[in-house]
């Protein structure tokens, strides 16, 4: 039996514009990707299921009205809410990429899920600028996420953002930390602090590891020669996050052959 590709699904419109980067990286690594407009998946929620996986790129949804990726989780949470429920139920894999992990924030899937109030939040950067640079990202140890499984050496990413801080509730700021600590939730955090991001955290995953919210854009760095004097031609450090997915997905379908056989 021949292994078939992992197929995701990239959203776009709506002032998403990362979508081609995304779905090329779910390429390169060895997958297959669909683009598809979020007005579309919303008016035939029951598509979502034939999908391995889901991504919400980077890019100004709405114009960022009423806060960045607002507009957008409210389109999905009532029209998608009991499809995009049963998709990460079944431990499907979903990445929010700088707006997109806005979007999962608003939601309430990151980073607690079972939370009955929102306890965290993507505020604006300290300084009160935009971002545009390369960073450096320095993987956690006890990280439980599938997307950064087995990452050990630091990544470098470029990132784009006016909203990428990190928060949490007051008084509970701490607490809230230590919970994600503990529970693996925490897979990068920045090497020095260019946002005021609390702890300089750089992404979130949901306690199930399955679904990943970061702000650098690791589609914007699949080759190595797209990094400033670099000249090599191989994979750059935002490949390393696509290829392990696409892994994670293969070895599932292996495992389950084996024990069909």
């Amino acid at each position: 039996m021949g292994f078939r590709k992992p197929l995701f699904l990239v959203l776009c419109g709506d002032g998403i514009n990362c979508e081609r980067e995304t779905a090329s990286a779910f390429v390169h690594a060895g997958g297959d990707a669909h683009i598809m407009h979020i007005n579309d998946i919303l008016a035939a929620p029951e598509k979502l299921a034939a999908y391995d996986g889901l991504a919400v790129p980077g890019g100004f949804s709405f114009g960022d009205e009423l806060g960045s990726g607002q507009i957008m989780a409210l389109k999905i949470r009532h029209k998608l809410g009991e499809a995009f429920a049963r998709f990460v139920e079944k431990q499907k894999p979903v990445i929010g990429i700088c707006n997109g992990f806005q979007v999962l924030v608003k939601l309430g899937l990151l980073p607690f899920p079972d939370a009955r109030e929102r306890l965290c939040a993507l505020a604006p950067n300290a300084h009160g600028g935009f971002i545009d640079r390369w960073v450096t990202l320095v993987p956690q140890a006890g990280s439980r996420c599938v997307w950064t499984a087995g990452i050990e050496n630091v990544l470098r990413l470029p990132a784009r953002h006016g909203e990428g801080r990190i928060v949490f509730a007051d008084g509970q700021a701490d607490a809230l930390h230590k919970k994600l600590q503990d529970s693996g939730q925490i897979p990068f955090c920045y090497e020095t602090d260019i946002n005021g991001s609390y702890a300089r955290i750089a992404a979130l995953c949901d306690p199930t590891g399955h679904v990943l919210g970061l702000m650098p854009h690791p589609e914007a760095f699949m080759h190595a020669e797209c990094a400033p004097g670099a000249r090599e031609q191989q994979p750059g450090d935002g490949f390393i996050i696509f290829d392990n997915i696409i892994r994670h997905l293969q070895g599932q379908e292996k495992s389950l052959e084996k024990r069909i056989a």
